[in-house]
């Protein structure tokens, strides 16, 4: 028996393509809490990629973005390329069902707001050294 039921929230909007024939498919992963937490005290939490079919995938996408709380029923399926390295590649997702969303809109976007507000708190001020030298490791920089 291949059957997995997840609850938890997107980590970013469902991304929804289109094949050569036609057929809408979408990917997004889902973060689900584990139910122990670490030896700081901090939950941690998993992310399970998933994709969703058909109409069921154009409709997922029209009502969930970020931060959406749902629930998604589906089986786990195993495939695998070759990468540009030559390394063989495996992928593990759950290719999604059925799916619930377990809050109301209004829910999911104070939910996205609040999220939006921390992050806006939480951004670093680039002066905040007073015209200090800050230290900076070459690993750090992007070129």
């Amino acid at each position: 028996m291949n059957k997995a039921t997840i609850t938890g929230r997107l980590t970013r909007d469902p991304d929804l393509k289109y094949t050569q024939s036609g057929i809408a498919v979408a990917a997004f992963t889902v973060a689900v809490n584990r139910r122990y937490t670490n030896q700081q005290g901090e939950r941690e939490a998993d992310f399970i990629n998933c994709v969703i079919w058909r109409k069921a995938a154009e409709s997922f996408c029209n009502y969930t973005h970020k931060g959406s709380l749902v629930g998604v029923d589906g089986h786990l399926q195993t495939r695998s390329y070759e990468a540009q390295d030559g390394h063989r590649v495996f992928i593990t997702e759950l290719v999604v069902d059925e799916f619930d969303f377990l809050e109301t809109k209004k829910q999911s976007e104070q939910h996205q707001s609040k999220q939006e507000n921390t992050q806006q708190n939480q951004a670093v001020d680039a002066f905040e050294a007073n015209g200090q030298q800050i230290d900076i490791s070459d690993d750090d920089l992007p070129f």
